[in-house]
């Protein structure tokens, strides 16, 4: 279930940037506005930029990324039916944010641990490492 969003970023001097976030919090929205950064993608482009990411789960960021207003949803009146996604421009004032995201992750990717592919696999290198 959804967490409710405020409807008011004044209520303390965090709240803004609980806000912000909120745009953004989920595993692909960011790197899904990256992608579209350079360009305007279909779905598939997009699958194929996010190999990780199930088709639910892509779909269902793209739709809470529209519904928030940053991204524009095109569909085209062909058989079979085409779909754009593309930055707002809402969206596009967040690019200095997503490349200073991108940018932090250049420098610091070496020093961050990759996470584990598999929840059982976090839970097997956790016990391992209370063990050692």
């Amino acid at each position: 279930m959804p967490r409710p969003r405020h409807a008011r970023f004044d209520c303390s001097p965090g709240c803004p940037v609980e806000g912000a976030l909120a745009f953004i919090d989920g595993k692909w929205k960011g790197v899904i506005l990256f992608h579209l950064q350079a360009e305007t993608l279909r779905f598939n482009q997009l699958r194929r930029k996010l190999p990780h990411a199930t088709q639910r789960m892509l779909t269902n960021q793209l739709r809470e990324l529209e519904r928030d207003g940053l991204v524009i949803r095109t569909v085209y009146a062909e058989v079979p039916p085409k779909v754009e996604y593309r930055l707002s421009p809402l969206g596009q004032s967040l690019e200095p944010v997503i490349n200073a995201l991108k940018s932090w992750g250049d420098e610091h990717l070496e020093i961050v641990p990759a996470a584990p592919a598999e929840p059982e696999a976090a839970l097997v290198m956790s016990t391992q490492d209370s063990q050692g």
